[in-house]
């Protein structure tokens, strides 16, 4: 049985709050002194909340959930201060990681997981590649942190206007081991033409299409098939809006 991980940041005064069982939000208050016309006026200053996972997460329901809060953080605004302090780098040592869901997501610098999920040190196993495509070495990767690590979601994230895609739909030549990516996505493109898709629409079809395709090459690990069937597993798809910053989840793949 897996070690629960807890940490209360110490402070004169603190107000905790409890997120679905899963997290801690620490939000210290500290006192400032300044002057307003020679009179002393002392003002509250509330410090920016400090998030740190209050536990070990088995269920893929729960992983689905924190990530779903975490991407209604991001778009709001409202992003929790994280503990990256030398005691929490020296406890994920000391304990361990505990990641509780694997990310496969496009490399697209628009697109960087931790952030539009709004999660901390050690609570995302993240494998990017461009065009979020799986080859034997991402799904390796997965393998890995599902068989040792216990993690119990796997994510493939795509994105919306995916440059690697767009390269597939238009075809034309590419020089050096870009060719090796794109074979990877154009068997989504020629399906999503069939269905009648043209210009943004195509790019659009194949992205989701690719997301697909993932999804199952994914699922071909008996590793991975194992999990699901003993229902301590989800794979999923999701799709990430730009300009919005909202992640929107694609239905359960099943095996």
């Amino acid at each position: 049985m897996r070690k629960s991980l807890f940490f209360i940041s110490a402070a004169s005064f603190s107000l905790v709050f409890l997120l679905n069982g899963c997290g801690t939000l620490t939000s210290p208050i500290k006192e400032k002194q300044s002057a307003n016309v020679g009179n002393q006026v002392t003002q509250q200053v509330v410090a920016a909340p400090v998030y740190k996972r209050g536990e070990i997460i088995s269920s893929p329901e729960a992983a689905q959930q924190l990530l779903i809060e975490g991407n209604r953080r991001f778009t709001s605004g409202n992003t929790l201060s994280k503990d990256l302090s030398l005691t929490r780098r020296s406890d994920l040592i000391k304990n361990g990681q505990h990641p509780f869901a694997v990310i496969l997501s496009c490399s697209d610098s628009r697109v960087p997981p931790e952030l539009l999920l709004d999660q901390a040190l050690g609570d995302l196993f993240v494998v990017r590649v461009a065009g979020n495509v799986v080859s034997p070495v991402e799904v390796g990767s997965i393998e890995y942190a599902v068989e040792h690590l216990n993690v119990p979601l796997v994510v493939v994230l795509g994105h919306e206007e995916c440059g690697a895609v767009t390269a597939a739909v238009q075809g034309g030549e590419n020089h050096g081991s870009i060719e090796d990516i794109l074979d990877k996505i154009k068997p989504s493109v020629s399906k999503a033409r069939k269905s009648g898709a043209i210009g943004k629409d195509l790019i659009e079809k194949s992205s989701d299409l690719n997301i697909q395709n993932a999804l199952c090459e994914i699922s071909k690990s008996p590793i991975i098939q194992e999990g699901v069937k003993a229902k301590q597993i989800r794979i999923i798809g999701a799709k990430y809006d730009l300009d919005e910053g909202v992640l929107k989840f694609m239905n359960d793949y099943s095996i």
